[in-house]
């Protein structure tokens, strides 16, 4: 059975798992309520079995409580793979690893302890030097490794495709609803499907296949952990993704990921930091023939330099990622992947540095081109171009049209479940500040009122519940 297989082995020691399975998890689940002021059922145990994992302490404890009585032994939480939040070290998951197999036992406790709601976890800082340190590890890497699993399950192309079709999916779900949305969802699939597989066994073609689509899903739960304002948890799943990547021998999948903490940095402040995680990906990266990427890597450098407020430096950045994506070809680019960065995305990036720089005219030029015939595809990234626009409008003195946009993104974060959303509605509120308690501005305020994004403590309290 997959899934918690450290927990089906214990039941099956149990005598739990033999005979008629049905009849087995019906004595279990009554053995497991003895211990607990609950009522549980066979159906609950098939979905401990399945991979879930109990969010409340007495479910968790009851159950070792359970095995250790028929096992005549004390059995832990960590024992069954529910794990506990004093047991999971503070450095979880910053460390690169040195090994593959390091990294899958990593992510693994990761996944985990995420699911098991660890406090400690959920709501750790990030490290500035954890930044660093993978981003100089993975330039100097001399090989990549892949862990030969050596479990009894034979991986098969079908079911390396089978994660990729779910990432997918996921995929789309976060562009359009938010990384709150089905958050969860994705790491329990990690922590079932994707942690059999790493655990199977396989060639070392299969190997690197598998790692890359580990690599995608696990940056995909750094992404949709950063949205959801899950920022410690989020950096260590970059790392990770970091490390699956390198053992696949793709340098750019790899650089995408540096490119993905520079642009979480931007965002928590980290300005220096950010540009020089961009940087690190373009160096990394400078024979691999991929204009789309290296656009892309220098438009997250111009970000984070606008912030610093270095424009001359944010310029010469800016035109290389210009130069850059217009030299693209996606149909011959390697990093197929970033063939989302289109025409509207890198208008949306441009905008933003406009912004950040104070020249509002060409921001609001950048952002109507983002929003303009050549869509996104993402609400979310339209969401943001929205709220720049909105931004630029009030900076040039256009209170009415600026609130008018800016009712607009409200009303497209509807929604959306994203921490990052909140931060940009929080920002346009301080510009909005500065206008004063005119008409145009109450006017706003009232139809605003309706909106969730315009309610602070109800949006940030939705992401982390997913």
């Amino acid at each position: 059975m997959e899934g918690n297989e450290d927990l089906a082995a214990l039941m099956r020691e149990a005598g739990f798992l033999k005979g008629d399975g049905s009849v087995g998890l019906k004595v279990f689940a009554r053995a497991v309520s003895r211990h607990s002021d609950r009522t549980y059922t066979h159906t609950y145990v098939k979905r401990w079995l399945g991979g879930m994992v109990p969010r409340d302490d007495m479910t968790r404890r009851a159950i070792t409580r359970a095995l250790s009585e028929r096992l005549g032994r004390a059995v832990g939480l960590s024992e069954v793979g529910f794990g506990t939040a004093e047991k999971v070290p503070a450095h979880l998951g910053l460390s690169y690893p040195d090994k593959a197999a390091e990294g899958i036992a990593i992510v693994g406790s990761l996944w985990q302890a995420d699911l098991a709601n660890t406090t400690a976890l959920l709501n750790a800082p990030t490290n500035v030097g954890a930044w660093n340190e993978a981003s100089l590890s993975w330039l100097v890497a001399a090989r990549h490794d892949t862990a030969n699993g050596s479990g009894k399950r034979r991986v098969s192309p079908g079911d390396i495709a089978g994660v990729q079709s779910m990432t997918e999916m996921f995929d789309r779900l976060d562009g359009q609803h938010g990384g709150g949305h089905a958050r969860r969802a994705l790491i329990e699939f990690l922590r079932t499907d994707l942690a059999a597989l790493l655990r199977g066994s396989y060639s070392d073609e299969t190997g690197r296949e598998l790692f890359k689509v580990a690599s995608q899903a696990t940056l995909l739960g750094a992404w949709m952990s950063y949205d959801a304002g899950l920022h410690g948890l989020a950096q260590r799943y970059f790392i990770q993704a970091l490390k699956l990547a390198e053992s696949t021998g793709d340098r750019l999948r790899g650089a995408s990921i540096l490119d993905a903490m520079s642009h979480q940095a931007t965002f928590l402040g980290k300005y220096r930091e950010a540009a020089n995680l961009a940087r690190a990906a373009r160096m990394g990266t400078e024979t691999a023939g991929s204009p789309s990427a290296s656009a892309h890597f220098y438009a997250m450098e111009a970000r984070a330099l606008a912030r610093l407020g270095d424009a001359a430096e944010c310029d010469r950045a800016m035109s290389a990622a210009v130069r850059e994506f217009e030299r693209r070809n996606p149909e011959d680019d390697p990093a197929d992947w970033f063939a989302y960065f289109n025409e509207a995305e890198l208008a949306a990036e441009l905008g933003h540095c406009n912004r950040d720089l104070g020249r509002s005219v060409d921001a609001s030029t950048y952002a109507a081109q983002s929003l303009g015939p050549t869509e996104s595809g993402y609400v979310r990234s339209d969401f943001f171009a929205t709220m720049v626009l909105a931004d630029a409008y009030l900076d040039q003195g256009e209170a009415e049209q600026a609130c008018r946009v800016a009712l607009g993104a409200l009303e497209i974060g509807e929604q959306l479940k994203s921490a990052r959303c909140q931060a940009y509605v929080d920002e346009f509120r301080q510009r909005l500040d500065r206008v004063g308690n005119s008409a145009t501005v109450r006017d706003f305020a009232e139809q605003a009122s309706n909106t969730r994004l315009w309610h602070p403590e109800d949006a940030r309290r939705a992401p982390n519940l997913a």
